[in-house]
């Protein structure tokens, strides 16, 4: 079993802000580049989930044209972390307080008020059950960094990280992929099919 998680292209939107579920468009040239490296590897009629912010639904719509074979569904489970009254402001505005008080109770606080890790890490969870149990044994994420950071732990089989530095550093680059393999007993192995980048402001988480 392989599952294929993508992260979208370059976003449009200054370095250092927070952009979980901000819905910005990702650039349009670097989309295509990305869509077309992605063409060339993906195996004939696999099914593709993609996340239903628009620089996701910008790449699946790219890739739909080049391989129209590929079968394309809507994904809302698979959308970045919900950062609430903090998207759209720099990282650097927001108040150490609020980071603070995140770190302290990383799995369960509602950092920005609307989503908690553990809240996160449930539905992309959901999305990583539904494949495991799946007969089709491929599949292929078009989604963020959080989700694949997620990804990373679910099949590491930790279902929700209680520290912050438990949390990954590591993630696909814009437009880039990591491959987790496995079957229905085991947790599987991650495969990293392009340079990871490690993110040190969590844009993204």
């Amino acid at each position: 079993m392989t599952l294929w998680v993508v992260r979208h292209a370059q976003p449009l939107i200054a370095p250092g802000v927070c952009y979980g579920v901000l819905d910005v468009p990702a650039d349009a040239e670097a989309t295509q580049h990305a869509a077309q490296k992605l063409a060339a590897e993906l195996p004939h009629g696999i099914a593709v989930h993609t996340s239903v912010l628009q620089r996701c639904e910008q790449l699946a719509q790219v890739l739909s044209g080049l391989r129209p074979d590929l079968a394309i569904k809507r994904e809302p489970r698979l959308v970045e972390m919900n950062f609430g009254i903090y998207e759209g402001v720099a990282w650097a505005d927001i108040p150490k307080d609020a980071l603070d008080a995140w770190t302290a109770d990383f799995a369960q606080h509602r950092f920005g008020g609307q989503e908690s890790v553990a809240e996160f890490m449930a539905r992309v969870a959901d999305m990583w059950h539904a494949w495991r149990a799946e007969p089709a044994p491929h599949r292929v994420w078009i989604t963020h960094a959080g989700v694949a950071r997620a990804a990373v732990l679910l099949q590491q089989g930790i279902r929700v990280p209680t520290r912050a530095q438990d949390w990954p550093a590591l993630a696909p680059g814009f437009g880039t992929l990591i491959q987790l393999h496995g079957d229905n007993h085991g947790p599987g192995i991650a495969t990293e099919t392009h340079s990871p980048e490690t993110i040190s402001q969590p844009d993204s988480l």
